[in-house]
């Protein structure tokens, strides 16, 4: 079955409009993950992942689109307005088409848009501007069970932290990482630290593993990339310790 859909998440993000576009158009890599390719600043253009650019109006509104086959489409449109204090207001909109069990797609689209975009705003408050070394990091398969994710939770010590608590976490390799813990529900933790970003998914909840990111900002390009390379190979290690 192709059906299409449309999710939209609207919030208050503490940074200013410029912040915003730059984090949405440039800054992928400190909040999302990469965008291969690089970026044309005009309607027409090239957008990231072989999307096209269909709206550049900075700072104050930015879309791209990528097709497909048989009907494939994706569509993110970032709408940014000035808030006072040196706040925005962003609406956010991601539509396109999702194939074979929708309701389940839909509801894990809708779920990982609300996180993307609350790590955004930590992007933009924290780290405005910066650049991120990223990993990208898959559980091995026996994370894909029911309880694996409040495996992972209760690995991190975070069900006597909560949301706004604090989190010391021993990663062989990387030393103890100190962290508050700056989203929490049932499918997604958020850690933030002086210099990274860790983004933990439930995915078992929708039929795959676990998974995590990391975003580290340290000073230089070069540095940021190893620097990350060697967090997630500590973090995967981690985590097939967990589920070995």
């Amino acid at each position: 079955m192709v059906k299409d859909f449309k999710i939209v998440h609207e919030s208050e993000i503490d940074g200013t409009p410029d912040a915003v576009f730059f984090a949405a158009t440039e800054g992928n890599s400190g909040w999302l993950w990469p965008s291969p390719g690089g970026l044309e600043k005009t309607v027409g253009g090239a957008g990231p992942m072989g999307s096209t650019v269909t709206a550049w109006d900075p700072p104050h509104h930015y879309a791209s689109r990528m097709e497909g086959p048989n009907g494939f489409y994706n569509e993110l449109e970032f709408e940014i307005s000035q808030r006072p204090g040196g706040k925005s207001w962003l609406r956010y909109v991601h539509s396109g088409v999702l194939f074979g069990d929708w309701e389940k797609q839909y509801d894990g689209a809708a779920k990982h848009s609300a996180f993307y975009i609350h790590t955004l705003g930590q992007y933009v408050k924290y780290f405005a501007g910066k650049q991120a070394g990223f990993a990208d990091v898959q559980g091995p398969a026996a994370s894909s069970s029911p309880e694996a994710f409040e495996a992972v939770k209760a690995a991190l010590g975070i069900h006597g932290a909560g949301a706004g608590g604090h989190v010391s976490v021993a990663i062989a390799g990387l030393g103890t990482v100190d962290a508050v813990v700056d989203y929490l529900d049932p499918n997604f933790v958020g850690l933030r630290t002086e210099d990274a970003m860790y983004r933990f998914f439930g995915r078992n909840a929708f039929g795959a593993v676990v998974g995590m990111t990391v975003h580290l900002f340290a000073d230089g390009a070069d540095a940021e990339a190893a620097d990350a390379e060697a967090a997630g190979a500590a973090w995967s290690a981690w985590l097939n310790k967990l589920f070995a």
